[in-house]
């Protein structure tokens, strides 16, 4: 691999190069994880939407998102009637001006169950979990933690189902004090949230050093795997 092969194959902004048929001819890692949230077809469909009239490369700012995959904007380029590849400029998925959670190490599955005992008492509401069972013991404040779990199934109160997912973030990483951490996700949906305790769910995130992200019918919670 080359120098300037490898610039492409590490960058964050996912590229890929299709031929005519639409099929993949060559792919960084980036784009790797993005085929796994969109058919290669769409991104295909997308490039030569946006593709320039004649040979060459055009660059276009707009709003794309993928599941977790959020874009700005994107390259297309060509320079015969055989190939055409596309990079996507991707938004940060976290601010980065967070400090480093603190706290002892714990079970995050153990909260998880804590909080939805809790909360399932005296409802109707079926709470469903769909858990990688591989997540470590992690460090967090506990009492914290569990003030902003409650308060987001408090924000589901009344739907016929919560599902609470946990899960990897592959290939996405945090650094704190020069340290890369790996990190997952404590994504909750239902089919309604009631808004006006989405600034307390902001507050409590920001008071445990954690990346909220708020979607009309899901609240995910962003971890850091700290586990020492």
């Amino acid at each position: 691999m080359t120098f300037d092969q490898q610039w492409i194959e590490f960058d964050f902004n996912p590229f890929i190069l299709f031929n005519a048929s639409g099929k993949i001819v060559s792919l960084n890692t980036e784009a790797q994880y993005l085929l796994g949230a969109v058919e290669a077809s769409a991104v295909y469909k997308i490039a030569t939407t946006y593709a320039s009239s004649s040979f060459g490369f055009k660059t276009t700012f707009l709003e794309l998102e993928f599941g977790r995959f959020k874009f700005f904007g994107i390259t297309v380029g060509y320079e015969d009637e055989e190939h055409i590849g596309i990079r996507l400029y991707q938004l940060p998925s976290f601010q980065f001006t967070k400090q480093k959670p603190e706290g002892q190490l714990v079970n995050v599955y153990t909260l998880i169950d804590l909080c939805i005992s809790s909360n399932s008492i005296g409802t109707q509401t079926r709470f469903l979990k769909e858990l990688d069972p591989t997540i470590p013991e992690i460090r967090l404040q506990t009492e914290l933690f569990i003030k902003l779990l409650n308060k987001i199934y408090v924000a589901m109160t009344g739907n016929e189902k919560i599902t609470t997912r946990l899960f990897f973030r592959v290939g996405e990483h945090i650094k704190f004090e020069g340290e890369k951490y790996s990190l997952f996700s404590i994504e909750i949906i239902s089919d309604t949230v009631i808004r006006r305790y989405l600034p307390d769910i902001s507050h409590l995130a920001e008071e445990n050093n954690l990346f909220v992200d708020v979607k009309d019918q899901r609240i995910t919670i962003n971890v850091p795997m700290i586990v020492k």
